[in-house]
């Protein structure tokens, strides 16, 4: 039977932006480290059409772009609205455990700015490479978070300047894998490991309609990485189910055991959790 269990005393959601499936055939022991330990796949899919606000706000929110209607434009000049009746994990949890401590470090600072809802005390930053490792390591010596969420840009800066699947993309995802182990080394350090649910994924790949850009409606665009460690998650499991990008705040809301909203299209991946005797 399905694990039925106890929520994670927190979650880490630690994604990359535009790094797609590319991973698979990388030196990625960042990634490679959680997914050893958890259940993953190279194969899901994230929403149409395939561009950051969008993917990102799926991600978040559970809902489909149509219904968020985060595009990168709104998000970088416009709050995203506090009484949307599409909430973000954030909101989910500020409402039903008003003590929660959140933080959300983003080399994009749009995220920040215009995903997130700006009236939950969450804790931002935004920095760019090794100095926003250190600052989410800095932030982990001070303090133990119930949800914390990071996004790193540089594979989408490599994808755009050298073209996705290239070696300039690869460099780059290997560059971010590096500040992942950062943070992967403070949450260990601070103890944090063995009880949070630690999630990784990114929002698009990229290439498929043009060898530079992403937005299409392409399985390079399309195709994700996915997968998580914790104390539910099945251990060293390739996922061979559908996973998709809104599952995101599905899988992080029943870890810190949230209700989440009708309006929610994310599920729990078949094959994700820990099988108990019956």
């Amino acid at each position: 039977m399905p694990f039925s269990g106890v929520a994670c005393n927190r979650v880490f959601i630690l994604g990359f932006d535009g790094a797609g499936a590319a991973p698979e055939q990388l030196k990625v022991p960042g990634i490679r480290r959680v997914f050893s330990q958890g259940a993953f796949t190279w194969k899901a899919q994230t929403a149409f059409p395939t561009i950051s606000a969008e993917c990102w706000g799926t991600m978040l929110h559970s809902v489909e772009p149509e219904q968020h209607r985060l595009t990168n434009d709104i998000v970088s000049r416009e709050p995203y609205p506090e009484d949307s009746p599409y909430p973000s994990i954030f909101r989910l949890l500020r409402e039903q455990r008003p003590e929660a401590r959140m933080a959300s470090f983003a080399e994009w600072a749009p995220i920040n700015a215009g995903i997130i809802e700006s009236n939950l005390g969450v804790h931002m930053a935004t920095a760019h490479g090794d100095k926003l490792g250190r600052m989410i390591s800095d932030y982990l010596r001070e303090n133990d978070p119930t949800l914390l969420f990071m996004q790193l840009d540089g594979p989408d800066e490599g994808g755009h300047t050298h073209g996705y699947f290239t070696q300039g993309h690869y460099d780059a995802i290997e560059e971010s894998d590096a500040v992942l182990g950062m943070v992967l080394d403070a949450i260990q350090r601070e103890g944090m490991w063995e009880d949070s649910l630690i999630l990784l994924t990114t929002d698009h790949g990229g290439g498929g309609g043009n060898p530079r850009s992403h937005g299409a409606d392409h399985p390079l665009d399309k195709t994700i990485y996915w997968g998580c460690c914790g104390p539910m998650i099945a251990r060293g499991r390739a996922l061979s189910g559908p996973v998709y990008v809104a599952d995101t705040a599905a899988v992080a809301a029943m870890a810190l055991g949230l209700r989440t909203p009708d309006c929610w299209i994310g599920k729990i991946p078949e094959g994700l959790l820990q099988e108990q005797d019956a």
